[in-house]
C-alpha cells in the first residue's frame, strides 16, 4: 500500500481545516480592501481615459475576482476537511486552488506595477478628479469629490495591505493544492509506476553454485581423460 505523503486521514483533516479558514480570512479581507479603494478613489478617477486609470480598474477588479476564488477555495477546503471520501470534492478543490494560486498571482504583479506608476507620477492621477493637482491644500472642496490630503497615503496603504495579503492567499493556495495532489494520490501513482519501469528493466541474473561447478571440473576432466 501506498501512504498518502507522511500525514494520516486525521492529520489531513486538520491541516485541510486550518488552511479553509485562514483562507476565508483573507479572501474576505482582500475583497473589503478592493471595495474600500474602490469605493474612495478609484470610482472617481476611473472617469479618465487613459492607460494607468485602466490598470487601475483592471486590478481592482482582478482583486474582486481573486477574494470571490479564495473564499471558495477556503469553503471547498472546510468541506473537504469534513468529508475526505468523495473523489469530486478533491478535484473541485485542486481546480479551485489552481485558480485562486493563480489568480493573486496575477494581482500581486499588478499590484505591483499599479504602486510603481503611482510612485512615479507623485499621485497625479489619483488627484485628477480635483481642479487642482496640488497635495497640500486643504480638505475636502466643492471642486473635490473627495479629501486630497489623504488619499495618495490611503491608497497606498489599502494597495501594500492588499500586496501583502495577495502574497499569503498564495501561499495558502498554493498549499491546499499540494494537500489535494496527496489525497489524489497522484504523486504516488507516478513513483509506483516509475518503480514498476526499473523493475522491469533489470533482468535476473542466475550465478551457477558450488555443486554446478564441481559437475562442471568432472566432465571436462573425464572428456580430457578420454582424449
Amino acid at each position: 500500500m501506498c501512504r498518502v505523503g507522511h500525514l494520516d486521514p486525521g492529520s489531513h483533516r486538520t491541516v485541510l481545516m486550518k488552511t479553509g479558514l485562514i483562507l476565508l480570512i483573507v479572501g474576505h479581507l482582500i475583497f473589503i480592501s478592493g471595495a474600500l479603494v474602490h469605493g474612495t478613489v478609484l470610482r472617481f478617477v476611473l472617469a479618465a481615459r487613459d492607460a494607468t486609470s485602466l490598470h487601475y480598474g483592471v486590478t481592482n477588479s482582478a482583486a474582486v475576482i481573486a477574494a470571490l476564488l479564495t473564499i471558495s477555495c477556503g469553503v471547498c477546503a472546510l468541506l473537504l476537511s469534513r468529508y475526505l471520501g468523495p473523489a469530486a470534492l478533491k478535484w473541485a478543490l485542486l481546480a479551485l486552488s489552481s485558480c485562486s494560486s493563480l489568480c493573486c498571482l496575477c494581482c500581486l504583479l499588478g499590484l505591483l506595477v499599479a504602486i510603481g506608476l503611482t510612485l512615479g507620477t507623485q499621485g497625479r492621477l489619483l488627484l485628477g478628479p480635483c481642479s487642482t493637482g496640488s497635495s497640500t491644500l486643504a480638505p475636502v472642496s466643492r471642486e473635490c469629490p473627495f479629501d486630497p490630503t489623504r488619499v495618495y497615503s490611503s491608497t497606498l496603504s489599502l494597495w501594500v495591505i492588499s500586496l501583502l495579503l495577495e502574497a499569503t492567499g498564495i501561499f495558502f493556495s498554493t498549499r491546499c493544492l499540494l494537500l489535494t495532489l496527496e489525497l489524489l494520490r497522484l504523486g504516488c501513482c507516478c513513483r509506483g509506476m516509475l518503480r514498476m519501469k526499473v523493475s522491469l528493466q533489470e533482468a535476473p541474473v542466475d550465478s551457477p553454485g558450488p555443486g554446478q561447478c564441481l559437475a562442471l571440473l568432472r566432465l571436462d576432466s573425464g572428456e580430457i581423460a578420454r582424449l
